[in-house]
Order: structure tokens, then sequence, then C-alpha cells
């Protein structure tokens, strides 16, 4: 079902690969510092991965529902 009122597919996927290089960053990012101490590194790594994870479910449940519209008007 598409609808005018949603992203369009373009929209879908420049959140999906936006969501996917801020996962690889923080996964880098844990890599390259390791693996924090204190409560803010923490909070910091759960922030970051409540953002890029929910924006990328949410992504690819439109995308494979093709829940879009077909182009900006």
């Amino acid at each position: 079902m598409t609808n005018k009122h949603c992203p369009t597919r373009g929209d879908l996927l420049f959140r999906f690969w936006f969501s996917l290089a801020g996962f690889s960053l923080l996964i880098g990012a844990l890599v390259f510092r390791g693996i924090p101490q204190g409560p803010a590194g923490w909070e910091a790594i759960g922030l970051a991965t409540l953002f890029f994870g929910g924006t990328l479910v949410w992504t690819l449940w439109k995308l494979i529902r093709r829940d879009h519209s077909e182009r900006a008007e």
C-alpha cells in the first residue's frame, strides 16, 4: 500500500545506509577505543544503538512491506 505522505523509497534507502554507517562507526569506535569503563560510555553506546537500530528496523520494515510513496510531488 503506497501513501503519498510516506517517505520515498530513496529516503528509506538513505536512512538504511545512514544507519548501517552509524553502526559501523560505533563498532569501529569500540574496536579502536575498547569497551568503556564508566556509565557515560555505556549510555552513549546504548543511545547510539537504540537510534541506529530503531531506524534500521523501521526502514527495513517499510522497504519490505513496500510502504513508501512512489516519488515526491
